[in-house]
């Protein structure tokens, strides 16, 4: 599924709690993530749900790095909410992260005004969390 995908099916959606329920279908949809990697070192901060981000780089054909997330979290809307983030993010180049607002994304479907700061709070530390391995990426690789 791509973001536009995403972003076409909220605007079919008026109502929020339709829109509540796809973000929680979105999070159905996230490749399990295996036990061991709910450790401490993937866990985010910030966040009142149990959130957890695993990295993978993978480096393509070209050697450039590409960074693949797992992602899972105890709370069903979070869950969700990192299907979108992981389908803005993982895969990418650390250039194409750090030149991805997805904050302004989750503000353009409505978010700001959706979630509980708590949430908002947790959102920008999962965000966070994505852009500082990109920067250390980019680090490592120069």
């Amino acid at each position: 599924m791509t973001i536009d995908e995403i972003r076409d099916n909220f605007e079919l959606l008026d109502e929020w709690d339709d829109r509540y329920r796809y973000v929680i279908e979105l999070g159905r949809t996230l490749d399990p993530m295996p036990e061991a990697e709910h450790s401490a070192e993937n866990k985010v901060n910030g966040c009142v749900s149990q959130v957890w981000l695993s990295r993978q780089i993978d480096r393509g054909g070209n050697g450039e790095p590409r960074l693949k997330y797992l992602g899972d979290s105890d709370a069903h809307i979070v869950r969700g909410l990192i299907a979108i983030l992981l389908t803005l993010y993982s895969g990418r180049t650390p250039q194409q992260i750090l030149s991805t607002d997805a904050l302004a994304v989750f503000d353009e479907f409505g978010f700001r005004e959706h979630l509980t700061p708590q949430r908002s709070n947790g959102l920008r530390s999962m965000v966070e969390r994505i852009r500082s391995d990109a920067r250390e990426s980019l680090a490592a690789a120069s």
